[in-house]
């Protein structure tokens, strides 16, 4: 009776820089990458510049981490990750993986402020909150770099263009009114600063999109994001708007 071969255990051999004042974090997500493709690793530290340097000049690389499979030299994280077929996200590629990230932590936020505020989700202020928590993220993003995010919003925004300033003060002004609007405070000062800048905003991102039918990225993340403009710039702008009429209206009416 013929005995089953025991599968052949999957080695590998990484260089990787660990040194007192450095631990390389791409070492280590190369030997995290490793382990979870089922590969023993065989890891040599290299400890001072000496060793760094020394390893790459026998090798004739200029870079650690370094990933060997059966005497073959893979290369670092990159290499690596190709060689496994896991492809690195390509910065330059327009993505909405920002503005779902922040929709959704606003929409968690908003649920964790209604429980907390009323002992309650199912509360007419829900949605109130769950806008003006994305309006604080969004204007966060913004604040991060308002030189940049300047830059961008004037490529579309028509008040901008016509007073650049506009540019530096609109990140301020939609953080503001998100805050106001979470206090349900001077909504005197809160609804026409949303309802202005909303205003703007969505005629200008609909004039660029919709009728000059052009392809920029939205500035609605801050000044280096990859977000296409069109659809979601749109519905900020439009949630603004409809928050700016409906909190006067239900202090009106209640």
């Amino acid at each position: 009776m013929a005995t089953a071969t025991a599968p052949k255990e999957k080695s590998a051999t990484l260089y990787r820089m660990v040194m007192e004042d450095h631990l390389c974090p791409f070492g280590l997500k190369t030997k995290a990458l490793l382990e979870r493709e089922g590969y023993r690793i065989d890891d040599h530290w290299l400890t001072t510049r000496a060793e760094t340097d020394a390893f790459q000049a026998r090798e004739g690389v200029e870079t650690t981490p370094q990933v060997y499979i059966d005497g073959e030299r893979i290369g670092g994280y990159d290499e690596t990750r190709a060689y496994f077929g896991v492809a690195r996200p390509d910065k330059a590629e327009t993505s909405y993986r920002p503005v779902i990230a922040i929709f959704a932590v606003a929409f968690l936020m908003a649920l964790a402020v209604a429980w907390a505020a009323t002992g309650t989700i199912l509360t007419i202020r829900l949605p109130e909150w769950f806008i003006a928590i994305a309006m604080c993220l969004l204007g966060i993003q913004k604040l991060q770099d308002v030189e940049s995010f300047s830059t961008m919003f004037l490529n579309y925004d028509l008040l901008a263009r016509r007073w650049v300033r506009y540019g530096y003060l609109y990140p301020y002004g939609e953080t503001l009114a998100g805050i106001l609007m979470i206090a349900g405070v001077l909504t005197v000062v809160a609804a026409p600063i949303a309802l202005f800048i909303g205003t703007v905003g969505a005629v200008s991102v609909f004039k660029a999109v919709y009728i000059d039918k052009r392809e920029l990225k939205c500035a609605c993340v801050g000044g280096s994001s990859n977000v296409p403009l069109g659809f979601v710039s749109l519905t900020e702008n439009i949630m603004m708007i409809v928050m700016a009429i409906w909190m006067p209206l239900r202090m009106w009416v209640m």
